[in-house]
């Protein structure tokens, strides 16, 4: 199973898998972070397609094409502000794991890139976010082998650092 994930220090918007992940506001129409990189390197096609969702709540997902990136698809999640962690944000951070592994088994996306959901302007801990990921993808990968291949993208050193002591600690 531990095989089937992997951390890169890299720019998700590179990545050729059959989706990546969008820390998406609920709006979806973009931001900043890592939405605002994806939705840039999308095009405008993205945009329009995302004005017709009506926007996402936190903890939820929703699709769309890829249009100009190399990855077929976009999951958007709309991941918690943190503010202080007694309003659920573990949950609905979990959450936002659990809606984007099935829409993938709904769409047999065999291959995902993940941000790091909430780690940004969101404020959500690191280690925290991690852990929470890490978790909710190993149940994911026991459960089924729809998905062959998870990647963390890591936005910086402490993220990727972050990952790289949290899959140590479950090899």
């Amino acid at each position: 199973m531990i095989e089937r994930i992997a951390i890169l220090n890299t720019d998700i918007t590179t990545l050729a898998v059959d989706a990546i992940v969008n820390a998406a506001n609920s709006s979806l129409l973009g931001g900043g972070g890592v939405d605002g990189a994806i939705h840039r390197a999308a095009g405008s096609e993205l945009l329009a397609a995302c004005r017709l969702l009506g926007g996402c709540k936190t903890g939820q997902a929703k699709l769309t094409q890829g249009y100009r990136l190399p990855a077929s698809y976009i999951i958007h999640t709309v991941g918690p502000v943190w503010n202080g962690g007694a309003h659920s944000e573990p949950e609905l951070l979990a959450s936002c794991y659990r809606s984007c592994f099935a829409l993938a088994r709904e769409h047999s996306l065999r291959t995902l890139a993940f941000p790091a959901i909430s780690c940004g302007i969101y404020r959500f801990p690191v280690d925290l976010a991690v852990e929470i990921a890490l978790r909710e993808t190993v149940a994911e990968l026991n459960a089924s082998n729809a998905i062959e291949k998870v990647i963390f993208a890591c936005f910086d050193e402490e993220v990727y650092a972050s990952y790289r002591r949290a899959v140590q600690a479950i090899i």
